[in-house]
């Protein structure tokens, strides 16, 4: 008999727990509370861009607008390769809302071109109710996007001199400028200074000023350098200095230098020792004659010849 009981008691609480179960999924499906993303301006339309760095904060709330606190987790759907860290679950207090921070980093923008968007999307599951867990959690979704910014970084290299130059002379130097940022750019200004005061570059580099970059693209010129006759033994220091015409035109500033070492030395002799040596010799000039010469022989008998004539007048 009192077994009889027992089971009949357990088959009681059995379908009063199978009762409830129904209440407390539809409870969930009806319960007021909402998932929401602070964006920029308040504009669902406008993307979080990142940084440089490939970084950037995005803030979403929960908004509980019921008589009973809730229990919710979270899961995220990333846009771009990164690394996102964001809280994995939160309570929310009856009539309130909360605040959560998702922190988004280690985006290599670089590798992506300037302005593409990705969507990136927030999910809020509806785990618990006052503390009673929700068979068939109601499920929120928020989603925003991510931009890649304008990334404006020009590279420049200069090749290092074969040898020295000599005063009086000149020499190229090879110029090579790398486009690293993600957007097509060229050279806004180009600047020359060395240490050395009758060293003179010319404008070479201005050909630079002209040619469109794309992203990854280089460009070379020489910059051709001439030391005065008078020019000294000297070591002098060159150094070239470029600008982003990209970076000027939005206002920001984006400079990069290199600089080399260049060895003058002094002018080469001339090796003509003919024009320069003076022994102080003097130098005696035979002038010779196509005639015959004339012998002592041939004289003796035109004088006496002669004597002949002048006693026979």
């Amino acid at each position: 008999m009192q077994g009889n009981v027992k089971i009949h008691f357990f088959f009681v609480v059995s379908l009063l727990f199978l009762s409830l179960l129904p209440t407390v999924h539809s409870q969930g499906d009806v319960y007021p509370w909402e998932l929401d993303i602070e964006y920029p301006g308040d504009d669902s339309s406008k993307p979080f861009e990142l940084s440089k760095e490939g970084v950037t904060t995005i803030t979403f709330l929960v908004i509980n607008d019921g008589l009973l606190s809730i229990e919710v987790s979270f899961e995220y759907d990333k846009a771009f390769e990164g690394s996102y860290s964001g809280p994995s679950e939160g309570t929310i207090d009856a009539s309130s809302n909360e605040s959560f921070t998702l922190e988004i980093s280690n985006i290599d923008v670089l590798n992506y071109a300037a302005r593409t968007q990705d969507t990136f999307l927030i999910t809020a599951n509806l785990d618990s109710i006052q503390g009673i867990p929700q068979m068939s959690p109601s499920i929120k979704e928020s989603e925003g996007k991510l931009m890649i910014p304008i990334v404006y970084e020009l590279d420049i290299e200069i090749d290092d001199p074969i040898g020295p130059m000599n005063a009086g002379s000149d020499m190229l130097l090879r110029i090579t400028v790398l486009n690293k940022g993600n957007i097509e750019d060229r050279v806004g200004e180009v600047e020359i200074s060395d240490n050395c005061p009758l060293l003179s570059p010319n404008n070479g580099l201005d050909s630079l000023m002209t040619i469109n970059l794309n992203a990854g693209k280089s460009a070379q010129s020489d910059l051709r350098l001439t030391a005065s006759e008078s020019h000294p033994r000297r070591n002098c220091k060159v150094e070239v200095t470029i600008s982003s015409n990209g970076a000027m035109n939005s206002g920001a500033q984006s400079l990069v230098s290199v600089e080399v070492q260049v060895v003058v030395d002094p002018p080469l002799k001339n090796d003509d020792s003919g024009s320069d040596d003076d022994t102080g010799t003097t130098t005696t000039e035979v002038v010779g004659s196509s005639l015959p010469a004339v012998n002592s022989l041939s004289v003796i008998c035109c004088i006496f010849t002669a004597l002949i004539f002048m006693r026979r007048n």
